[in-house]
């Protein structure tokens, strides 16, 4: 896979106005052409490590500067924030945000900022499940010196270690004189993992599938070795919520986890080299299916990205219990409900066979539309078959060719399944399966004569 470097047009513009510098100027300096540097502060070229080292060289640049473009997320950040339904009758499409990233980055960065510190205020008082989650968009649920870390660690592991589960009870032992015991349900009823400091046991339910005992040990590897660094990333993000804190540490520490079982160089390399293969990547990292689709959103590292894929575990009824974007643009997450049509609940007629299907969705405010997604039902964890959810993952359609679950499915656009973002917020005509008419749309009757569908409706008021 070519390495991605991170496009930073309106940084570098910014840095040369500073400057008073021409753009013929200004790229004498960095030993780039005229036309490349403007190709580059159009974010039509990425950032290369070498330009990088010119501008610091040249003019005692700091690379920490340019977080401020990655807050914003590039034209997908601006593409879920204008996708808000206070902006659905604003139809403003890539081309134009990518306009006004080049042409006022300081305005957009000021519309994020307002937009994002209003949402964080409303969230406060209302669902701290909303205000972790977005915190973790915000990030786009790529967390660099986590995977660091992990990566760390599993090298210092694999050293003397074959088997990851040995590896991690003998670094419990080792480290920290803790011994791991697997208890009986009946022990432990309500529980899947559970820190005895009296008897220095980490105990976990019997009812744990292998793959997700070595999870939980991971898991409290991190709140053992960690907890600090969870602490200040979680403090960094100002959540007013005690209770949204709690979840996005939560949320840090089972990145961590992750990233241990699955190290970053490692599992990229695996992807590449298997086409993601689903099925191999979780016999050969000793993970489930959800744990392979948490680590695939994450796979955001500079210069050595992974595709990126989003995904969300969903119920029978259709409410979602995890989402995450991470750096797809996916706008289809963002619904309160999914549509019935997609194979997310195809996948609940055929427990624990994946379902392909490429989709074209029908009103994403603005982002990517044709989509390859994959479905497959999970049981909860620990619950013994008693809960039962589909986890879904996705990346679009122009990417997915050489993905080894894709062969055989068309990524032609003509090809693809119209669904919509719920009942509520899809203006399909003529769907069977819809239960809810679209918000804001007039309804039409005719007491003469009844359609195939519930309700026939108009444009938007």
């Amino acid at each position: 896979m070519t390495e991605e470097s991170l496009l930073a047009g309106p940084a570098i513009r910014r840095l040369r106005r500073r400057e008073s510098l021409t753009q013929a100027a200004m790229a004498t300096r960095l030993s780039i052409s005229p036309s490349y540097l403007n190709l580059i502060e159009r974010n039509r070229r990425p950032l290369s490590a070498r330009v990088v080292m010119q501008l610091v060289e040249q003019f005692d640049f700091d690379p920490r500067s340019l977080r401020q473009d990655e807050a914003i997320g590039g034209v997908d950040g601006m593409q879920r924030r204008l996708a808000d339904e206070r902006f659905a009758e604003i139809d403003v499409d890539r081309d134009e945000i990518a306009e006004w990233l080049s042409a006022a980055p300081n305005a957009a960065a000021a519309f994020v900022r307002l937009f994002d510190t209003a949402g964080r205020q409303v969230e406060a008082g209302s669902d701290p499940l909303v205000a972790s989650r977005r915190e973790i968009e915000r990030w786009r649920n790529h967390f660099a010196d986590l995977d660091n870390l992990a990566e760390e660690l599993a090298d210092e592991l694999r050293l003397s270690r074959g088997d990851i589960g040995v590896a991690l009870s003998e670094r419990l032992r080792e480290r920290h004189q803790m011994s791991v015991r697997i208890l009986p349900r009946e022990v432990m009823p309500d529980l899947l993992r559970r820190l005895d400091l009296h008897a220095r046991q980490l105990q976990l339910s019997e009812m744990l599938e292998p793959a997700s005992r070595n999870f939980q040990i991971a898991l409290q590897l991190a709140l053992l070795e960690r907890k600090g660094d969870i602490v200040n990333i979680a403090a960094g993000a100002n959540l007013a919520e005690p209770a949204a804190v709690k979840l996005f540490e939560r949320h840090l520490a089972g990145y961590f986890a992750a990233a241990l079982l699955m190290p970053y160089s490692r599992f990229l390399r695996a992807c590449d080299a298997t086409g993601y293969d689903l099925t191999v990547l979780q016999r050969r990292f000793g993970v489930s299916l959800e744990q392979v689709a948490h680590r695939l959103t994450t796979l955001q590292r500079v210069g050595q990205r992974g595709l990126p894929f989003f995904m969300a575990r969903i119920d029978r009824a259709g409410q979602f219990s995890k989402r995450f974007a991470g750096a797809s643009g996916a706008t289809l997450l963002e619904s309160e409900n999914s549509c019935p049509l997609w194979v997310v609940h195809q996948a609940f007629e055929r427990p624990g066979t994946l379902c392909t299907q490429a989709v074209k969705i029908e009103d994403t405010g603005g982002g990517p539309r044709h989509w390859f997604t994959m479905a497959q039902t999970v049981e909860g964890t620990g619950s013994g078959g008693e809960a039962r959810f589909a986890v879904v993952i996705g990346v679009e359609a122009k990417l997915a060719g050489d993905l080894a679950q894709a062969r055989g499915t068309s990524m032609r656009d003509d090809a693809a399944l119209r669904i919509g973002l719920g009942c509520a917020r899809c203006h399909r005509p003529a769907c069977q399966q819809r239960s809810l008419p679209p918000g804001g749309a007039g309804l039409h009757f005719d007491d003469l004569a009844r359609g195939v569908t519930p309700f026939r409706f108009g444009e938007r008021d």
